[in-house]
């Protein structure tokens, strides 16, 4: 990875250059472009992104400024503010939604084995949805109120190492339960949602496709108790029912049994009942199951602090989902990373680390061993004492 290279060149070259090519080739990326590549305009916008840019001018100017060192980072020619909104403009999206498709599969390759807390082998999911605020003056195509605008980042997340493996960009308005009928479900894994994804004719899909989904209930669920199951009221759980729908427009979009779990949650004591297609799991791991969930808003926080994603640098629909799936992408990468240099940073701390050492020749990985020390030593030093 190193081989004299600068920290930032030493993260892209986790990037396979002949697939970076397929996805460019797939779309006609580079079609007639005599200068500035595809490959120029990621590394541009994966700049920004690493290096908390607020605005193009602002990648023109940081990386303008260092003219020696810009063949190094991989980039080739003058690096324009005008060139670049053109490329974000009229290039492809779908090119950096492919490439950070593939990198999420390799970065779930390598974290296939992290815990989730829970005793389980199978894959647990947890889906939501974050809105994203938009200038309606500037962003007129993303319109979700009368006076604003909105995109809505609708993210189906791995909890096995916080992995992004599906993600869907919409108009705020969209109705999150929609994006069920774009997931390609995979069996026998767990789906965590909250209970606006509650529709039965979807919900059944997770049936018939052999996945289990584990949702809250509303509380006007209309239904029949087949069966009610002992439970320990010391764990929380209050019931553990099987029942039926009742609803005649219910029972014909899912004309099978359901599992109610009521839970009472000891921290905060806030009642929960939930919903599941899943009948051997005890019912406090069920509980246990949509707790987890809180892993997908903590990446939707994360994503919005740390990374570029709320502050846009072109006002198009295909600049903004560039900059977004560009933005996943680096996400990745830095979880790559991560993982291959058996780091217990966590991604902040990586991403602060190689932001402010991007121009650095030198290896990340004996960057963060020197910090490492560093910080060891300096714990260990005596303090001074300032006496009264």
């Amino acid at each position: 990875m190193y081989a004299g290279k600068l920290v930032f060149a030493q993260l892209t070259d986790l990037i396979h250059p002949e697939q970076f090519r397929r996805c460019v080739r797939r779309y006609q990326g580079d079609y007639k472009v005599k200068s500035f590549s595809c490959w120029n305009q990621f590394l541009c916008m994966a700049f920004g992104q690493l290096t908390l840019r607020e605005s193009l001018r602002d990648v023109e100017t940081c990386l303008r400024s260092r003219p020696d060192q810009l063949y190094h980072l991989g980039i080739r020619g003058v690096v324009s503010r005008s060139v670049l909104a053109d490329a974000n403009r009229e290039r492809d999206w779908r090119i950096y939604l492919d490439l950070a498709q593939l990198l999420i599969r390799r970065a779930r390759a390598l974290y296939v084995n992290d815990p989730i807390g829970l005793e389980l082998n199978e894959t647990v999911y947890a889906l939501d949805s974050t809105t994203i605020d938009l200038c309606l003056k500037l962003f007129p195509w993303a319109r979700f109120r009368r006076a604003k605008a909105a995109i809505k980042l609708h993210t189906l997340l791995d909890l096995r190492g916080s992995i992004p493996t599906f993600i869907s960009i919409s108009q705020g308005k969209q109705a999150d339960v929609l994006v069920l009928d774009e997931l390609v479900l995979e069996p026998g894994a767990f789906y965590v949602m909250d209970r606006g994804y509650v529709d039965f004719q979807r919900l059944y899909g997770f049936v018939l496709a052999g996945a289990f989904f584990v949702t809250r209930a509303k509380t006007n669920l209309q239904s029949t108790r087949l069966e009610s199951l002992p439970v320990d009221a010391t764990t929380g759980v209050r019931s553990n029912q099987m029942i039926w729908l009742r609803n005649p427009s219910s029972i014909k979009h899912y004309p099978d049994k359901l599992r109610r779990i009521h839970y009472v949650d000891a921290e905060t004591g806030k009642s929960l009942v939930f919903l599941t297609n899943n009948f051997a799991l005890p019912a406090l791991t069920i509980a246990l199951l949509y707790k987890g969930r809180w892993k997908v808003e903590l990446f939707f926080k994360w994503i919005k602090q740390h990374l570029r994603i709320k502050h846009f640098y072109g006002t198009t629909n295909n600049a903004v989902k560039t900059q977004v799936w560009i933005s996943i992408c680096v996400y990745v990468l830095l979880a790559i990373m991560k993982k291959q240099l058996h780091s217990e940073r966590s991604l902040y701390s990586i991403l602060q680390i190689l932001s402010v050492n991007a121009f650095e020749q030198q290896p990340i990985n004996q960057i963060l061993a020197d910090l490492d020390l560093q910080e060891f030593e300096g714990g260990s030093c005596n303090q001074l004492i300032f006496s009264y």
